[in-house]
């Protein structure tokens, strides 16, 4: 089977969508799931002197014990008039000491002549000087020819020299990028396979989607000869957004008979797209291609009747290959491949038939119905599944808690919240107060106050970060809200979730959960000996 190189993007041509601003830790969990997906290229950012969300990142990634992906860093080529070896931007690209770097250079002559304002010749020079220094460096260099085929149509032979100067650099890779995104397929496709003619590197595709064409684009390119794929997960980028990967990687696999993900990975598509969108704090596209909530949902008459009998006649793919579910609306029955996996993962070997796996489904399902979201709080998610499983734990009880904010109008940022909690373990009721920047650090702050003395390894769970989804907007402050907190022992992290009109109560949920979460997932952790009740098992 013919094999191409996945490009992600999504930490920087993602980043640059309107309404997304991840942190370093977002970038650090995103990379380690594009990681396990099996994705070959995840590019990071541009490290330099304005950006130091990126260097961040850089410096925190070569910590992770990634399998799969080669971490790339993003730049220019060097600034005319300059000497490779002194140009700062370069310097960064370098400091990053990623294997593999991605830099961009100009093929439209309009840049050249009216951006840069230089030669056309010495925009070459830039071009194969920045490439060839690179590679004496020992990295990998991923050329992105910004604006080619727009430079194509204008004048094909300059932007063909641009190639071949990048090439002559010692290129590994040529990206023929669609920056504008005004492309249809069969340009893309006669301008790739023009392309391919003349050059002796692989050659890749960056498309962007303001002509909704992007997954088309890339596709297209493909066929023609393209063996390596830029975009991001879910389309995040600017103005319309890139090229979709949990569009275009099924595309390659199911209808194209091109590997993209090691074997074994595309039923994980799925899960994958909806995690970055959660950690993105956007919105899952119902209706996306594939990955969507509603890509397999069916409604009504002959459709159902037919799905159930020849599950093709009204599906393109088997959803189960992207790890999706058929879902049967007028019914209400929906399928659980996803859940399923899940837990086999926690009890191996369990029959789907099993009637604790029909009761944890419904419970998941009644769950997302009132607000809760599992894909990115795993934490949450097996805890449910445990006590499902009859797995019995109580750590503790809460009694009730109270919480006072005040403000100190003669203090630039005089906010405190002190909060009270009374907390059972066994048979010992405590009643602990403290006090912290805000209701959910003071809570957090009480409820280990009370307990460390009996789950001493809390000192070491870390709150790393904290969203708030506001659920539906037309209820105003009433609206129920979405809480996901991550938490880490220093070693690992995980996700946890609560949901509420409440937001304290949504964050305590979270927090009790990542909590609970973060000991009984321990290997090394014995509980205490405390029988939970019947009347327990819906909050613990």
């Amino acid at each position: 089977m013919r094999q191409v190189d996945i490009f992600d993007t999504t930490l920087r041509d993602g980043n640059q969508a309107e309404g997304i601003a991840f942190s370093i830790r977002d970038k650090l969990r995103i990379a380690e799931r594009l990681d396990d997906l099996g994705i070959a290229y995840v590019e990071g950012g541009w490290p330099n002197d304005t950006n130091p969300k990126d260097v961040g990142f850089f410096d925190e990634v070569r910590r992770l014990r990634l399998k799969h992906a080669k971490i790339v860093a993003f730049g220019s080529t060097m600034r005319p008039g300059g000497r490779p070896e002194d140009d700062a931007t370069l310097r960064f690209i370098l400091d990053a000491e990623t294997p593999a770097v991605a830099i961009f250079g100009k093929s439209w002559t309009l840049h050249v002549e009216h951006i840069l304002r230089i030669p056309l010749d010495d925009n070459l020079r830039i071009i194969e000087g920045s490439v060839r220094y690179l590679k004496s460096q020992g990295r990998e260099v991923v050329y992105d020819a910004e604006h080619f085929f727009d430079g194509y149509k204008a004048d094909a032979e300059y932007a063909m020299r641009t190639l071949l100067a990048a090439q002559e650099g010692g290129a590994d890779c040529l990206v023929l990028c669609d920056t504008n995104g005004g492309c249809l397929p069969d340009e893309v496709a006669d301008v790739t396979r023009a392309v391919i003619a003349r050059v002796e590197a692989p050659v890749g595709a960056h498309m962007h989607n303001d002509s909704g064409c992007a997954v088309a684009n890339t596709c297209v390119a493909v066929r023609a000869g393209a063996s390596h794929v830029q975009g991001t997960m879910n389309g995040y980028g600017e103005r319309c957004g890139n090229a979709d990967l949990s569009a275009i990687i099924p595309n390659l696999e199911l209808k194209l008979g091109v590997r993209a993900l090691p074997e074994g990975r595309l039923s994980h598509i799925r899960s994958a797209s909806w995690f970055v969108s959660e950690v993105a704090n956007q919105d899952h596209a119902a209706r996306a291609p594939y990955v969507g909530a509603t890509a397999f949902a069916h409604k009504g008459g002959m459709h159902i009747d037919a799905v159930r009998k020849v599950s093709e006649s009204f599906e393109h793919v088997p959803p189960e290959a992207v790890g999706n579910e058929r879902r049967l609306l007028l019914s209400d029955q929906s399928g659980g491949s996803t859940v399923v996996e899940k837990l086999e993962r926690i009890r191996p070997g369990i029959a789907k038939g099993d009637p604790r796996v029909s009761a944890l489904l419904r419970r998941v399902k009644d769950l997302e119905n009132a607000g809760y979201q599992y894909e990115a709080a795993e934490g949450s998610f097996e805890l449910i599944a445990r006590r499902e499983l009859g797995t019995q734990f109580e750590l503790f009880k809460l009694m009730g808690w109270r919480i006072i904010v005040q403000k100190d109008m003669t203090e630039e940022n005089g906010i405190t919240a002190d909060a009270t909690i009374r907390v059972r373990v066994g048979d010992t009721e405590m009643h602990t107060a403290a006090q912290g920047n805000g209701p959910v650090d003071a809570l957090s702050r009480a409820l280990r106050k009370a307990l460390l003395s009996y789950y001493p390894d809390l000192a070491n769970l870390r709150l790393q970060d904290y969203k708030v989804r506001v659920l539906s907007g037309d209820e105003g402050t009433a609206a129920k809200v979405r809480v996901l907190i991550e938490t880490g022992d220093g070693e690992r992290s995980w996700g946890t979730v609560g949901a509420s009109a409440d937001i304290i109560e949504a964050s305590w949920q979270a927090l009790v959960d990542s909590y609970v979460y973060g000991l009984l997932s321990r290997a090394d952790w014995q509980p205490l000996e405390v029988q939970v009740g019947p009347e327990l098992r819906e909050r613990f």
